[in-house]
């Protein structure tokens, strides 16, 4: 213990002798273990926030899209044929057990109006329940209702953005707004939401009853989706399945045909989402981890100098006793203190500059616990790594040649 203690000591005295060199030589890790932590930061924060961002869509929701076929050697995606009618979402309510909520869902892009105000914003038309589904509460009036649906009324909830923009400092509730000139009646505010992680503002937009966007906006007959909500995530598979074998026997879709709709339940489409963040997550670590490398190779470059500045010090050490894994140890030593302070250092101006991108750029950071830890140990395992052939090169100097070297 003594002696190792004495090896420190003797290895933090040869780097404070070059204090400017050491500093540079640091600088490579405190850079690497820095842009790491930001990196893993920047891409931990952006996936919490899609993963806040698709459990804001509600609890156990299965979403069945119109389209996603085949037909004549045209292909479309998802919304992009009306297949869906309103009776296939009755069906869906009526015939599969587990399902507790159905909200069939129409949307468009209009030019809404009130007063000498406008503002165009997206247009949804859901039913009653869509608002208990994605569990996103109104704070001011009332959700439209089932009669209102039946009858196609000329009702509206809306978003902050949009009470902002057409009723600014008014109680928007029983104001009228305009939609392509059809006037509805403000009937409630949601609570508001901000941005979501793509920066799209949640809360501009209108929601108005399925029927009524059908009938008095869209002039259309079918719909573009239906939101499905199970009774708990064991019968999202299940009733994902049931769905499927529905609407293919509703579709008159034979054995070996493409399905002309497209079911997802939620925990798909937050794996896909996550998957693609995780992904850039390691993209930009990887990126980040090469300064890094950048960083080991220059701590070999300078202990590489060390050993040929100090071999007459080496040669006289071990002709006063000193044996090889006495100097090994020693420059081992110095390349991962060199290291470990880097890496303190870097860590410390990771997290700051975590910081100061959410706070200023406002862009997503998560540091969390484990990528500290990984960062400050990786740090160290670079300085044993790129540490280690200078110090084995010093540990074998002959002696006698080493007190010849001038």
């Amino acid at each position: 213990m003594i002696r190792i203690w004495a090896t420190i000591k003797i290895a933090l005295r040869a780097l404070r002798r070059n204090k400017l060199r050491t500093l540079l030589t640091m600088l490579g890790m405190i850079i690497g273990v820095a842009a790491v932590i930001a990196m893993v930061g920047i891409g931990n924060g952006a996936k919490a926030q899609i993963e806040a961002q698709i459990a804001s869509m509600g609890q156990n929701v299965i979403l069945v899209f119109s389209g996603s076929f085949t037909r004549g050697g045209v292909r479309s995606g998802w919304g992009g044929a009306g297949t869906l009618t309103i009776e296939d979402a009755d069906a869906i309510q009526r015939e599969i057990p587990g399902v507790t909520i159905i909200s069939p869902e129409v949307q468009s892009g209009a030019q809404i109006a009130a007063g000498n105000q406008n503002w165009s914003t997206r247009i949804y038309g859901e039913g009653p329940e869509y608002f208990e589904l994605r569990q996103w509460p109104i704070v001011q009036g009332a959700s439209f209702t089932e009669q209102d649906v039946r009858s196609a009324n000329k009702v509206a909830v809306i978003g902050k953005t949009i009470a902002d923009q057409l009723f600014p400092g008014e109680d928007p509730i029983g104001q009228i707004v305009r939609i392509r000139n059809v006037p509805f009646i403000v009937v409630g505010m949601l609570l508001p939401k901000g941005l979501s992680v793509q920066g799209q503002d949640q809360d501009d937009f209108l929601v108005i009853p399925y029927t009524s966007a059908m009938k008095r906006i869209q002039r259309v007959t079918m719909l573009r989706s239906i939101n499905v909500q199970a009774a708990k995530p064991s019968l999202l598979n299940p009733i994902q399945q049931q769905i499927i074998e529905l609407l293919r026997q509703r579709h008159r879709i034979t054995l070996g045909k493409d399905d002309d709709f497209t079911v997802r339940n939620q925990q798909e489409i937050a794996d896909m989402a996550t998957e693609q963040s995780k992904t850039m997550t390691l993209l930009l670590a990887a990126i980040a981890g090469v300064s890094l490398v950048v960083g080991g190779i220059g701590i070999m470059n300078i202990m590489l100098v060390s050993v040929t500045e100090r071999t007459r010090e080496i040669g006289i050490r071990m002709a006063i006793g000193a044996r090889g894994r006495d100097i090994l140890l020693q420059f081992l030593t110095e390349a991962v203190t060199l290291s470990l302070i880097g890496g303190v250092v870097g860590i410390a101006v990771g997290v700051g500059a975590s910081n100061l991108l959410a706070a200023k750029m406002h862009w997503p950071t998560l540091i969390s616990s484990a990528s500290v830890v990984y960062a400050f140990f990786f740090s160290a395992a670079v300085g044993v790594f790129f540490g280690f052939y200078p110090a084995r090169k010093a540990s074998r100097l002959d002696p006698i040649d080493a007190l010849r070297y001038e």
